[in-house]
């Protein structure tokens, strides 16, 4: 699906102000409803969309934009990270970090920067190397059509 965005938020690509979490979250809702249908609707994806949830359950643990959730396993496979430009390096650290440094289980990761338009993908044992990608091997899905 192709969302549109209304007129009076344009101008949030190119504004650092306060408004700019409400397109992080529109982003993150939107993602959230368009997998969320391919899971619980269409049942072509595997694993469980989740907005804004803790990666094992208990105080601290990070919290991704979206995750998702593997029932079988009982871990998460995905992470969805949202930013602007001036956080897009610090998330992509964090994504290979969870992936790589820690035992989610994660398998895949990517950070969306929505000023920039650009998706950044990490998969595990890719050597911290990145790649210009919005589509999910784990998944089998080109994220990039849910904005």
């Amino acid at each position: 699906m192709n969302y549109s965005i209304p007129v009076h938020q344009k101008s949030l690509f190119n504004d650092d102000g306060v408004n700019a979490p409400l397109y992080h979250q529109q982003i993150i809702s939107r993602l959230h409803v368009e997998l969320g249908i391919l899971y619980y609707k269409q049942h072509s994806i595997p694993y469980e969309p989740l907005p804004e949830t803790m990666l094992t359950e208990g105080y601290g643990n990070p919290v991704p934009d979206i995750l998702l959730y593997d029932h079988e396993a009982e871990k998460t496979r995905v992470i969805i990270e949202v930013c602007q430009t001036s956080g897009e390096k610090s998330d992509l650290r964090k994504v290979i970090r969870l992936i790589e440094d820690e035992d989610y289980g994660i398998l895949e990761g990517f950070v969306f920067n929505y000023k920039t338009q650009t998706w950044v993908r990490y998969g595990k044992g890719d050597g911290n190397v990145a790649t210009n990608s919005s589509f999910s091997e784990v998944l089998n899905l080109d994220l990039s059509p849910f904005i």
